[in-house]
C-alpha cells in the first residue's frame, strides 16, 4: 500500500552508537522546523517500550506504524537509529518500497577507533564501557541494493546536514529512487489526501543550516541522556 504523497520526504539515518546520527538528525530538524517528524529508534525502543533490541521486537512494528502514519498525514519523516540491517532491514525496505515520494537513506560510516575516540569525549560516556561499544559495533552494516549513501567520519556536522537536506530535496523523475513510477491513482490519492503539499528547504535555507547546526551541537552536548544502555543495550 502506497504511503505519503509525491511531495513527502522520507529520510533514514543509520549508524553505530556514537557515529553522530542523532546530532545530524536534530540539526536537520532545527534547519527545517515544523512539518518534519523526527522518529528516534532509542525513543521508541528504550524510552517508550523499554525493550531489548531483539529480532522481531515490538519496536520494529511500532516504528513502521509511526513513520507510515506521519507520512500519510502530510509530514516529512526523519527516522534515525542504529537500525541494524539484520533486524530492521525488512521494515526499512518496505517503507522505501511503499513511499510515494522521495526517500533518502544515509549510513554514517565511522570506524571503530574513531567511534571509541568519540565515546571518550561524550557526556554520557559513563553510561557504558568501551568494551560494550566494541561488542555493539557493526562494520559497514549497509542495507542491500546499494541505495544508501555512506557519509564518512571525516564529514563535519555542517557538511553532513547539507548533504542530507540537498539529497532529500531532489525530486526523483520517472520513479528513480522509488520502487515504481507513480501512477494516476497515486496522484489522485495524493491530491485528495494532501491538497497542500509540504515545502522543502531552498538553497537559502540550506545556507542557514551551518549556523543552526553549530547552535544545536552546543545544545546537544548539554542534554543528559537516561542511563539505561547497560540494562537495555545500545
Amino acid at each position: 500500500m502506497r504511503i505519503g504523497s509525491l511531495d513527502t520526504r522520507l529520510i533514514v539515518l543509520r549508524g553505530n552508537s556514537g557515529s553522530g546520527k542523532t546530532s545530524v538528525a536534530r540539526a536537520v530538524r532545527a534547519a527545517y522546523g515544523r512539518g518534519l517528524a523526527l522518529v528516534g529508534q532509542d525513543v521508541v525502543r528504550r524510552e517508550l517500550l523499554r525493550e531489548r533490541d531483539v529480532h522481531g521486537g515490538v519496536n520494529i512494528g511500532l516504528i513502521d506504524t509511526i513513520v507510515r502514519y506521519s507520512l500519510d498525514h502530510g509530514y516529512h519523516v526523519l527516522l534515525e537509529g542504529i537500525l541494524t540491517a539484520s533486524r530492521y532491514g525488512a521494515m526499512l525496505q518496505s517503507l522505501r518500497r511503499d513511499h510515494a515520494g522521495t526517500s533518502a537513506f544515509f549510513y554514517l560510516d565511522v570506524s571503530l577507533p574513531e567511534t571509541l575516540r568519540r565515546h571518550d569525549s561524550r557526556p554520557q560516556r559513563s553510561e557504558f564501557t568501551r568494551d560494550q561499544m566494541r561488542e555493539w559495533y557493526r562494520e559497514r552494516d549497509l542495507l542491500p541494493d546499494g541505495y544508501e549513501t555512506a557519509i564518512g567520519e571525516d564529514s563535519p556536522l555542517e557538511a553532513s546536514v547539507r548533504q542530507v537536506l540537498r539529497q532529500a530535496r531532489r525530486r526523483h523523475r520517472s520513479g528513480r529512487g522509488m520502487a515504481r513510477p507513480p501512477t494516476d491513482d497515486d496522484r489522485d490519492r495524493c491530491q485528495q489526501t494532501h491538497p497542500r503539499a509540504p515545502w522543502w528547504p531552498t538553497e537559502r535555507v540550506l545556507a542557514d543550516t551551518v549556523a543552526a547546526s553549530n547552535r544545536l551541537k552546543a545544545a546537544v552536548s548539554e542534554v543528559p541522556r537516561r542511563a539505561t544502555r547497560q540494562i537495555i543495550g545500545p
